[in-house]
Formats: structure tokens, sequence, C-alpha cells
């Protein structure tokens, strides 16, 4: 054989490798934004006391959001992600990549940076409870008006004390007093929250779907208490499910934390708390009949937290079936 003919087969060869390769190879990663977008947020630092009460004349604050852009055209279905008391953390990454895979956009707020706060798990006296309510509406009024937002089809979802404002920013009480945005959220998806507060008109809420997701296991935030706010809840004819998980923990969707759940050293639980609004709108301990405080005796330290795989692999997957239901 000469060499040319040896050189012209082994051109061949390469270029048949290289058609064979072309025509393996994938296409972007689904899980990538087309865009990311960083917006400020004009909202308040107010007392539960002022958040009740209606009072805007709190702190003025700038907090932000990242707004990510599923890949497709025209405006898509969205999810907002309140993060928990450990500031934004790896399972908003995780939701954000999963969630975009399937066409859905996504907009994590921080609500700690503004604020010049990184945790409030070892004092939650640090920041108001309801701050993120507002922080919530105020993001509401910047993605209601984007051209590449649906506004029909914007999830809420939040996780521990982001779980909390998720679930109580469906009173329409609050929606009166804060949500200047003129549209409502489409669902309501609290993870593992904490439900012990009984708040005024709590079970008047806003004709959209809620449902909790929470683990048996839940020491921070024990699920006992979000199933009599259910059961509350549907007495008054409201929709809401729970899906609980029998070996979840608390933070279950956190892929850093260890599979074997261990102690979030001197983090505060109010688990064994009764917490009632008054009617003069203060918070109180029932079980002093005082003003409520994290210096209160029923407020306990060093609960569990950490991963599990497959109660965040089924949540993944009826969360997307949630959202689905919107497209239909």
């Amino acid at each position: 054989m000469s060499v040319l003919v040896k050189t012209v087969l082994g051109l061949m060869l390469i270029a048949s490798v290289g058609a064979a390769s072309a025509q393996s190879t994938p296409g972007p990663a689904r899980d990538l934004a087309a865009r990311t977008e960083i917006h400020s947020i004009a909202s308040l630092t107010l007392s539960d006391e002022q958040f009740l009460a209606g009072d805007s004349s709190g702190r003025p604050v700038t907090v932000a959001g990242v707004l990510r852009i599923a890949q497709g055209s025209g405006r898509l279905p969205l999810v907002v992600m309140m993060h928990g008391s450990g500031g934004i953390s790896s399972n908003v990454d995780g939701w954000s990549r999963e969630l975009l895979s399937s066409g859905i956009s996504t907009f994590a707020i921080d609500g700690f940076t503004g604020r010049s706060l990184v945790q409030t798990n070892t004092n939650q006296a640090s920041l108001g409870r309801l701050n993120f309510i507002v922080d919530i509406y105020r993001s509401l009024e910047i993605l209601a008006n984007h051209p590449r937002v649906d506004p029909s089809r914007i999830v809420l979802m939040g996780f521990s004390r982001g779980g909390q404002a998720v679930l109580y920013a469906s009173l329409k009480r609050f929606h009166k007093l804060w949500n200047r945005s003129g549209v409502d959220f489409a669902s309501y998806l609290p993870f593992y929250p904490d439900c012990t507060t009984k708040f005024a008109g709590d079970t008047d809420l806003v004709d959209r779907p809620i449902h909790i997701f929470q683990g048996t296991p839940d020491d921070y935030n024990p699920i006992a208490a979000c199933k009599s706010y259910i059961k509350r809840l549907l007495a008054a004819g409201r929709s809401v499910e729970l899906t609980e998980y029998p070996n979840a923990p608390h933070a279950f969707d956190i892929p850093l934390l260890p599979r074997q759940a261990v102690i979030l050293k001197d983090a505060q639980t109010v688990r064994r708390c009764r917490i009632e609004e008054d009617p003069q709108g203060h918070l109180q301990n029932l079980d002093t009949s005082r003003p409520f405080s994290y210096a209160d005796a029923c407020v306990e330290r060093d609960p569990h937290v950490g991963y599990d795989a497959e109660a965040t692999a089924a949540a993944y997957a009826e969360v997307k079936a949630i959202i689905d239901k919107l497209n239909r």
C-alpha cells in the first residue's frame, strides 16, 4: 500500500470518527440558565409588631434577588425561592438547576446580605420572622412586570424560616397590608416551615393551593404543629396538602449536609412554644401570658439537620408535577 493511500485512509478514519463524535455530542445542558440577572429589591426591616400593624415606618433596606431565566422563549413559569435561617444554601442551587432543566425559571431572594446578616440560626431575634414576607411581595412587583416571566405562573417556595414566610404569605390579611404587585402566586410550597405561631385571621387565605413538604423526624420545626394548622385550614375549607417523608430530618434537601442527621449547634427552635397574636397585634407566649421572647424558657437549642437524597428526589418530582399542572 502506498504512503498516499495510507494517508487518505487515515484522514477518512479521522473524519468518520469526528463525524460520529459530533453526532453523539449532546446539546447545551438544560440545567443552565439562558440568562442570569441580579435585581435590587427595595424593602423594609420591621419588627413583627410593625408588620402585623401594617406600619411601614421601618428601616428602608435594599435586598437582592438572582433571576435565572430558563432556556426557551416567551414568558416562562417561575419559582421564587426564599432561604432559611442559614442564608442561601446549596439546596437553592440544586433546586434552581432541577427547575431550569424543566424549562422553569427561578428567582432566589437574599434577605440577609443587604441587612448585614449571615445567619439567624443562633439568634433568631436578630430579624423579625415576618420581614421575609415583605421581601417576597416586593419581589413579586418586579417579576410580575418582567418580559420573560408569566405572571400567572409564579410559584412561591421557601425553606424553614423562609418556608414559614411562604406559608403565611398566603394570608389575605397580609396581602391587603403589603402586596402592591396586583398579582398573586399560583401556588405556595413551604418546605419544613415553623407552624407554631397562630396569627389573627390565619385561616383566611388567598384562593391558591398550598402544599407543605416536611419530614417525620424533624425536631427543628416539628411536623405536629403543621398538622394542627392544616387541620384548622381544612376545617375552614382551604386547599392545603401535606407530603410527609418518613426518614427526612430538617433541611433534608441540602446536599452538603451529612446523610446522618447532626446537631446544628446552638440553633434556636420554638418547638416547645405556643405563640399567638393578641387583639393588639402583639405576639404572646401563651404559657406565660406575656410577650413572646427568644429568651423564654420554651425556646430550646441544638435541633438536628441532615440530607435525605430519596426525599429530595421525590420532592423534585412532586414540585415539577405541581408546576406542570399550571401549564395545562
